[in-house]
């Protein structure tokens, strides 16, 4: 059974910057996508990033791209948020996610590709 556990959130003010680190353990995380998600106060769900298995390939949502960035240690099984010039509307749950499938091409921008999650980081952004 993969556990996931996200570290690092906390509160910040407008440009500041939070790194968020998600640990994985109990089965295979080298082999799978895995995504950011996060979500606000009365929102949905919302995609943030994805990085493919070997880290060759990210996908981040519009409001996020140039400010974020997502990384992998697969040695230290272990997937990495540096967020830079934050802004109150990132304010928000952040949960780490593994792709329900090995090598997996396609859609990381939806939840339902997702089988293992995180108790999530808080991240307030202060204006």
């Amino acid at each position: 059974q993969l556990q996931l556990v996200e570290s690092g959130g906390g509160l910040v003010q407008t440009g500041d910057s939070l790194r968020l680190s998600c640990a994985a353990s109990g089965s295979t995380f080298s082999s799978y996508t895995m995504g950011w998600f996060r979500q606000a106060p009365g929102k949905e769900r919302e995609f943030v990033t994805a990085i493919t298995w070997g880290g060759g390939s990210t996908y981040y949502a519009d409001s996020v791209k140039g400010r974020f960035t997502c990384s992998r240690d697969n040695a230290k099984n272990t997937v990495y948020l540096q967020m830079n010039s934050l802004k109150p509307e990132d304010t928000a749950v952040y949960y780490c996610a593994r792709n329900s499938r090995p090598h997996y091409i396609g859609t990381y921008s939806s939840g339902n590709e997702y089988n293992y999650w995180g108790q999530g980081t808080q991240v307030t952004v202060s204006s």
